[in-house]
């Protein structure tokens, strides 16, 4: 397992955000041409608590790809047949040559919201540990480049993300019936978490797990690490810029509302409960 925290990136105000992130966004165009290129299949799988930011991680990381050349995954409620077949759902979806594919939530459902919520047995789950590090190895065999993120809050961020999604007059359609279940499974979910971590991290396909408390700097983190993790032709490696230059004033955007000339205690809180 890999914790991948950017001290770095620790005090970043929302001019240094935007820049950093094109710099990140410039080498994944030039990822993606390569993978285009050579006919490569890279699969990027993120995991997380629900309100972890997943989804919006995704979104910055395609932004500026070419829309037909990568795929966004996110499977709903399976089927009898799907829940029995598990691993069959998903090989439906990996990357064809010369295609990137996003999984938001992935085939390791089964190693945490299934279980945490009654949605698998418990040999349903058992079978799914015994399996997946030979059929992650089968698919890396076919030269498959696999990197899974994990995105980490803690209970009260989480608690207070749902809080603010199901109080949104524009978010609130986003708050689900297993939002409102999973809120009092934290420790369960930990538990299974923290079994994923300890079997299916392996030498080839470890975790890189991400500090998400603030959903900026956790999207920042993870295109970082894809980048440099990646051999891709013209690649620049990058390192974190000495941001403190930058980072002496905050302006924090929500809902359309602005707040300017923020500290950066004031701008820590904000992104936390509000990010």
């Amino acid at each position: 397992m890999i914790i991948y925290d950017l001290r770095e990136y620790k005090k970043l105000s929302q001019k240094a955000y935007a820049n950093e992130k094109y710099r990140l966004q410039v080498e994944l165009v030039k990822l993606q041409q390569d993978v285009i290129n050579n006919k490569r299949k890279i699969a990027v799988i993120f995991e997380g608590r629900d309100s972890a930011g997943k989804t919006a991680a995704i979104k910055q990381f395609s932004e500026n790809l070419i829309p037909d050349k990568i795929s966004y995954v996110h499977l709903g409620v399976p089927t009898k047949a799907e829940s029995k077949n598990w691993f069959h759902r998903y090989e439906k979806k990996i990357p064809k040559p010369g295609e990137i594919v996003f999984f938001d939530r992935s085939w390791y459902s089964r190693a945490l919201i299934e279980p945490t919520l009654g949605f698998c047995s418990q040999r349903q789950y058992k079978n799914f540990m015994n399996r997946v590090n030979t059929w992650e190895e089968e698919l890396m065999d076919d030269k498959v480049e696999l990197v899974k993120f994990y995105l980490s809050i803690d209970k009260e961020s989480q608690q207070h993300r749902l809080k603010s999604r199901k109080d949104s007059p524009i978010k609130y359609w986003k708050f689900s019936d297993t939002d409102s279940q999973i809120v009092n499974k934290f420790d369960v979910f930990k538990l299974y978490k923290e079994q994923m971590f300890e079997r299916t991290s392996t030498i080839k396909a470890p975790w890189v797990v991400i500090n998400a408390h603030n959903k900026r700097l956790a999207r920042i983190s993870s295109m970082h690490y894809l980048i440099n993790k990646l051999e891709y032709n013209k690649k620049k490696v990058l390192k974190p810029r000495n941001l403190d230059n930058e980072s002496r004033h905050y302006q924090f955007i929500y809902e359309g509302e602005v707040f300017e000339n923020l500290n950066y205690n004031q701008y820590k809180i904000l992104s936390k409960y509000l990010g």
